[in-house]
């Protein structure tokens, strides 16, 4: 990629996300598109870790031996009883660490 392209791509994005986060600027979306961009978050977080934590190599990876999915499945279950980002996010290294060295 040429620098042009890449500043242009730049002020592209930025242009669109002032636009939307600028207070001065009254923009009013429907509610429809309102709550349907509150899923956008929640749907971008699963296509990306939903091949990570169940293919290897374009392949199902198993559920007993896989360290990735019973981390995943301790991350949520921490993260709704604790409720603290902290506090779940290095519980669940410390979890996946261990069962990662006992699964493998």
């Amino acid at each position: 990629m040429t620098w042009s392209l890449l500043l242009i791509l730049a002020l592209v994005i930025f242009m669109l996300r002032y636009f939307f986060l600028e207070p001065a600027i009254p923009v009013k979306l429907p509610s429809v598109i309102r709550q349907a961009l509150g899923y956008s978050a929640p749907c971008l977080l699963t296509a990306i870790c939903a091949p990570i934590v169940l293919l290897e190599k374009g392949e199902f990876k198993g559920i007993l031996d896989n360290p990735y999915l019973w981390g995943t499945l301790l991350c949520v279950g921490l993260a709704l009883k604790i409720r603290n980002t902290l506090v779940v996010v290095l519980l669940t290294l410390v979890g996946f660490y261990l069962l990662n060295a006992l699964l493998n």
